[in-house]
């Protein structure tokens, strides 16, 4: 099993942010990130496209993506998710133990179910269970 698909794994960065061609070039030179521009995973046809992140010398894996943000008026920002192994349960405990739900589960095909939660004291962070893929299951 691949690390980020760990439970408890820091496992995806995402910006989101007003422009992703900008912010394509701009991280891409600051980091010398291979940028690859490709459909929205999951999403309609007329979905803006998601950038993919990988490292000049990391070869095909990808390490983060660039979207628009979602709501206009939203503030551009990086986002990290955490690989658990159901998240139904872990957003059930979060909101246990007094975090919110800021995005309800969402499953997004060849991807995962992901939410975003807050905790008490206000930060926010992702969590995803990963989608099994067919040479996984053997």
């Amino acid at each position: 099993m691949e690390v980020f698909k760990t439970h408890g794994a820091f496992s995806w960065s995402e910006l989101l942010t007003n422009d992703p061609q900008k912010a394509s070039e701009f991280y891409g030179k600051l980091f010398g990130w291979k940028i690859e521009v490709m459909p929205m995973p999951g999403g309609p046809a007329d979905a803006p496209p998601y950038h993919l992140i990988k490292t000049a010398k990391g070869g095909d894996d990808a390490i983060g993506g660039l979207m628009a943000c979602p709501q206009q008026g939203m503030p551009p920002a990086w986002g990290v998710y955490v690989t658990v192994d159901n998240v139904d349960e872990t957003v059930a405990q979060a909101k246990a133990m007094g975090g919110k739900v800021l995005m309800d589960i969402m499953e997004v095909p060849t991807v995962g179910r992901m939410a975003t939660i807050q905790d008490p004291q206000g930060a926010v962070i992702n969590v995803i269970t990963y989608a099994e893929m067919p040479e996984e299951k053997q």
